[in-house]
């Protein structure tokens, strides 16, 4: 199983990946991953165990 959030805004959203990534935490998952867009069209990416 996995969980996705998706969030498309022109504001930051930094609290409210976090704040969907802690609803999930508790659901088993083993790892977690985030991916954002910014300055229109470079792609951040990090990952990361438990």
């Amino acid at each position: 199983m996995c969980g996705i959030i998706g969030i498309i805004s022109e504001h930051d959203v930094a609290g409210r990946i976090v704040d969907g990534l802690r609803r999930l935490e508790y659901r088993g998952y083993d790892s977690a991953g985030v991916a954002t867009i910014y300055n229109g069209e470079n792609i951040g990416r990090r990952r990361a165990k438990g």
